[in-house]
């Protein structure tokens, strides 16, 4: 089998930040990457899951609500896939900032926290996935198009 783009990315030498991952036609993926590859400690599930909820709810209720494809955890645990629609790099970044610093802030119930609304409504933590975004927003304050190629 060919190895799939994201396993060709050299994740020894990768640092948390924003990198553009892939382009297919109008859609782009981008990595959120809030941990350092291979070394613990790992993003909790239940942050992890806590951000899901917070980021795509906030994405989706954005003035780009339109051009927000999906937004999910990595299964390493070091972060998160933003893929947007027919979106400029610097609109993007922008958002991720600005929802980022939002859930920082973040306080009220987690949306789609219910039993009727996902499929493990119990395992959320508020409190830790304010702090992974609260440390998340130094490395990305100055992030700019420029910044997205991952390192070589």
């Amino acid at each position: 089998m060919d190895k799939i783009a994201s396993f060709q990315i050299n994740h020894d030498i990768l640092t948390p930040g924003i990198y553009l991952s892939r382009v297919d036609g109008d859609i782009t993926t981008y990595d959120i990457r809030l941990r350092k590859p291979n070394v613990p400690p790992f993003l909790s599930n239940p942050a992890m899951h806590t951000i899901e909820h917070l980021f795509a709810t906030m994405a989706r209720n954005s003035a780009f609500r339109d051009q927000i494809i999906y937004f999910g955890p990595m299964g390493c645990r070091t972060g998160f896939y933003f893929l947007v629609r027919d979106m400029k790099h610097s609109d993007a970044i922008a958002l991720m900032k600005d929802i980022f610093a939002r859930i920082a802030d973040y306080s009220g119930e987690v949306p789609g926290c219910t039993s009727a609304e996902c499929g493990n409504y119990l395992e959320h933590d508020l409190k830790e996935a304010k702090q992974e975004a609260t440390a998340f927003l130094p490395v990305i304050s100055d992030w700019t198009e420029q910044l997205l190629s991952y390192p070589v």
